[in-house]
């Protein structure tokens, strides 16, 4: 079996391949025209999110038996297409939940702590400590969007906390001992801490939009270790001035390029362009807390996301 891999990942994956016979070609620096160019001739692709791999992709890879896609999401694939050609898409959420669960975490007792301000302030010289007074996370109610692999790991997190966890899902029957599943107006009535954790799909893009936010009784706290399409930055921003959100900790934006990569076009910083105005709101807040997309991106995931991916690979695809 002939494997092209899109993206360099942790070298484990490439050599366990090989021990078990598979054949190993890296191309990083190609252009997608060129890629599939030469797809046909392949058996298996490794990717991350270099580009979309689109119909007409799919439409050349006419060998293809699956696709590894090193990480969670699945939205740069056209999924329903890859499916009708019978190619096996593998993901890895595994990898990387204990690593989004943690830098959820992280975020939110940064935000009630006020670290990032206390931190900047002291490097400038100043002592302030009633300025910097938090709160505490006991006794507050963490609701969470999408109780899949990475709400799991957020809520296990918690457990150390006196807190309750309610989550919402569209599929029945996920709640367990760390989180119970109730309706999203139940959710939007009763929690203080909102953390997203769900896929990209059309039911989330744009979800947290003026109407949503308002819907919640309480004033709360927004974390977003998902996706950025899912938050309404200009939504977002309204309800940070009003204090109805009283600060987020986000890891994605909805300006993100679809690789993850950058914000920005090459050669490019923020700056040298003109930034939207409520992103450039988001940077000069003091309740804001943001991250490049990092929440799953340890060095132990990194080795985890390779090793779930081959171990797939494997069960599926070692014996045709």
């Amino acid at each position: 079996m002939k494997i092209l891999h899109l993206d360099s990942n942790h070298p484990l994956l490439i050599n366990q391949l090989r021990k078990i016979g598979f054949q190993n070609d890296e191309d990083y620096t190609s252009s997608k025209e060129e890629i599939m160019a030469k797809i046909h001739l392949y058996d298996g692709m490794i990717i991350r999110s270099r580009f979309k791999i689109d119909a007409l992709f799919l439409e050349k890879a006419t060998n293809l038996q699956f696709i590894g896609r090193v990480g969670a999401g699945l939205e740069n694939i056209d999924c329903e297409y890859a499916a009708s050609k019978k190619i096996e898409l593998i993901a890895a959420p595994e990898g990387n939940r204990n690593a989004v669960g943690e830098h959820s975490l992280a975020m939110l007792l940064s935000l009630f702590n006020k670290l990032n301000k206390a931190d900047r302030e002291v490097r400038n010289g100043k002592w302030l400590r009633e300025d910097n007074r938090g709160i505490e996370l006991d006794g507050k109610t963490i609701g969470l969007i999408g109780y899949g692999n990475m709400g799991k790991s957020f809520a296990k997190k918690l457990r150390g906390f006196d807190v309750r966890v309610l989550c919402y899902d569209l599929k029945p029957n996920v709640g367990d001992e760390n989180c119970t599943q109730i309706s999203l107006q139940e959710l939007q009535d009763k929690c203080d801490v909102l953390s997203l954790h769900t896929p990209q799909t059309e039911l989330t893009k744009n979800m947290v939009n003026s109407n949503f936010i308002d819907g919640f009784q309480k004033n709360f706290w927004l974390i977003n270790t998902a996706r950025g399409t899912s938050v309404v930055t200009k939504a977002l921003v309204t309800a940070l001035k009003s204090g109805k959100i009283l600060g987020a900790g986000l890891d994605v934006l909805e300006y993100e390029k679809t690789s993850f990569e950058d914000l920005f076009k090459k050669g490019e910083t923020s700056n040298s362009l003109q930034l939207p105005e409520a992103f450039e709101y988001l940077i000069s807040a003091e309740n804001v807390l943001l991250s490049p997309h990092i929440a799953g991106w340890t060095l132990e995931s990194k080795e985890k996301l390779a090793q779930t991916i081959f171990t797939k690979i494997k069960n599926k695809f070692m014996y045709l």
